[in-house]
């Protein structure tokens, strides 16, 4: 008998398959501002497609180059993104 040797990450990988976390597909209406605190997220507007909240127009902060009309994919839609205050100079 030979004894077994280490699996690599990968090769467990492979046994297991892949897991994706269910996400329901929104809209986006509407690029509000960028926020953070170097700008690197952009505050959109979008409409949810599928799911319970169907139809619902949420806030939210987006990280990465983003267009009016392209489709996210949210994991929740019940949290909603904070407002940007208007206090700049």
């Amino acid at each position: 008998m030979r004894p077994e040797k280490p699996q690599t990450k990968k090769e467990e990988a492979k046994k297991q398959g892949v897991n994706f976390s269910y996400a329901f597909p929104a809209k986006v209406e509407e690029i509000i501002d960028r926020t953070g605190t170097r700008g690197e997220a952009i505050q959109v507007r979008c409409k949810v497609l599928e799911g319970r909240d169907s139809n619902k127009i949420l806030r939210r902060n987006v990280m990465g180059p983003v267009r009016v009309g392209d489709i996210l994919m949210l994991r929740e839609t019940e949290i909603e993104a904070r407002k940007l205050t208007q206090g700049r100079r």
